[in-house]
């Protein structure tokens, strides 16, 4: 589904910043644009800033379920800043999954806004992920019986004999 991106500039509020960039809301549907501007009011803009595919995909299914459960659910929005002065924000990606927004947000170098999902949009993925989930049964991990406290780790190479710790300190040759 095609998702219209709004970003806002408002004024900063440091003298090191001089706007202040946030993605505000998602237009699902929405036509292609570029940087359309829709609403002024002041020094303060909205912007249409493009319009990317949300994908869903069946094995995520867990994942929009849990942004479904979550009090507000969102939209995952990802930006990286540009080097172009009319456009200072590129639109990555748009996802439903809170897992994969968060490995965008680890990675430090994109900004990753949680914006609030429509209730139709909502709808939408909630269907898609109920027609789609299947649990998974939890597998609890056995041990294997196998002894691993019996080397020594740190006493050089077990092929090559050593009298004592390869880690001594060496003996000075005297003349």
């Amino acid at each position: 589904m095609p998702l219209g991106i709004v970003i806002r500039r408002m004024p900063g509020v440091t003298r090191w910043a001089k706007w202040h960039w946030r993605a505000v809301a998602v237009l699902p549907g929405a036509r292609p644009a570029d940087w359309a501007e829709l609403r002024r009011d002041g020094e303060t803009v909205e912007y249409h800033a493009a319009t990317k595919a949300l994908t869903l995909w069946a094995t995520d299914t867990e994942a929009y379920l849990t942004n479904l459960a979550d009090k507000v659910p969102s939209i995952y929005v990802v930006l990286r800043e540009s080097s172009d002065r009319n456009k200072p924000l590129e639109v990555l990606l748009v996802t439903a999954s809170p897992y994969e927004g968060q490995d965008y947000a680890d990675n430090g170098e994109d900004i990753v806004e949680k914006v609030a999902m429509p209730d139709g949009l909502a709808a939408w993925v909630r269907r898609f992920a109920q027609e789609h989930h299947e649990d998974e049964a939890f597998v609890k991990r056995r041990r294997d019986k196998k002894r691993v406290d019996l080397t020594e780790d740190g006493k050089g190479d077990a092929r090559i004999r050593q009298v004592s710790d390869v880690y001594r300190a060496p003996r000075r040759m005297m003349p």
